[in-house]
């Protein structure tokens, strides 16, 4: 190649460099993008999720459907409902508090439905009174000259209300603690306790679960692995409160065998169908199923 082309590419080279670096020491120093009047549809994924829980929370607080619809507009999704309800599964899937999760289920349920459900309120925390002192001091510029003498005032007494005891006590004693029951904790097992077949048609392949601690009170955050040959699904129970927080459904597909694992508490049921139905006309049609769990 002689020395003239070679200077020619060289330069060339050269300037392309340059310039490329001189347009991104302006675009990234002197005049780099500025966003105005952005919406969040342009945010990544991970703030859209941060977006949603605040969008939840604030639902939670106010109960303004109309508000919380129009902020999930402004994220562009399809599907706003299904957005909430996965994103409440990803959490619970990768460990966070099913509490922390619930917001998002519950404005996914409620626009789903229409309309707002009861809100949730905890449980009050017993409050206790105070028995206040009351004084029974007089001021000595109240009190009449008797002499010239110096008068002390009196001490405040204090009075407490008291209750009397039932029974004279002779000894020391002490303040008697609140009787503990021992209830079901969520590393209990879980046992089933039914399996029902449901020939409808409007359950049909659904498997459903209810899963109920021992005092048939229901247990939402459960998580249910289901298992096939082509496959395997993860969901958790409390995503519909309408249907029961001990509530979770699973679409099942006919002639498929599947195994069932309830991550929390350890059961597992193996090999089970959806079941054959026939409706009126003689004609058979996969039925549904209702899986009952309960802690002993």
């Amino acid at each position: 190649m002689k020395p003239f082309l070679q200077n020619i590419i060289l330069q060339t080279a050269l300037a392309l460099l340059i310039g490329f670096g001189l347009g991104l020491a302006y675009s990234w120093l002197i005049s780099p993008v500025t966003y105005v009047d952005a919406t969040p549809a342009l945010l990544r994924t991970d703030f859209k999720d941060q977006y949603r829980i605040v969008i939840a929370a604030s639902y939670s607080a106010n109960q303004d459907m109309a508000r919380a619809r129009a902020r999930l507009s402004l994220l562009g999704d399809t599907d706003p409902v299904g957005e909430l309800s996965a994103q409440a599964q990803r959490m619970l899937a990768n460990g966070e508090p099913f509490e922390k999760a619930r917001p998002l289920a519950q404005l996914a349920t409620d626009l789903q439905r229409g309309y707002v459900s009861e809100p949730f309120t905890p449980t009050p925390f017993p409050t206790f009174s105070t028995p206040q002192a009351q004084t029974s001091a007089t001021a000595a510029a109240d009190q009449p000259q008797v002499n010239e003498e110096a008068t002390i005032t009196p001490i405040p007494t204090v009075f407490f209300e008291q209750t009397p005891l039932s029974t004279p006590v002779t000894g020391e004693t002490s303040t008697p603690r609140p009787t503990f029951t021992p209830t079901a904790g969520p590393g209990v097992p879980f046992i089933l306790t039914s399996q029902d077949t449901l020939c409808q048609p409007a359950y049909s392949r659904l498997m459903q679960f209810m899963f109920m601690d021992a005092r048939r009170v229901q247990k939402p955050g459960i998580e249910i692995n289901v298992t096939w040959d082509q496959g395997e699904d993860k969901f958790f129970t409390g995503f519909k409160p309408d249907l029961g927080n001990g509530y979770a459904d699973f679409m099942m597909e006919a002639g498929t065998v599947y195994n069932i694992r309830i991550v929390t508490g350890g059961a597992f049921v193996a090999d089970i169908t959806a079941p054959t139905c026939t409706d009126e006309t003689g004609a058979e049609y996969p039925g549904g199923l209702l899986l009952t769990f309960q802690q002993p």
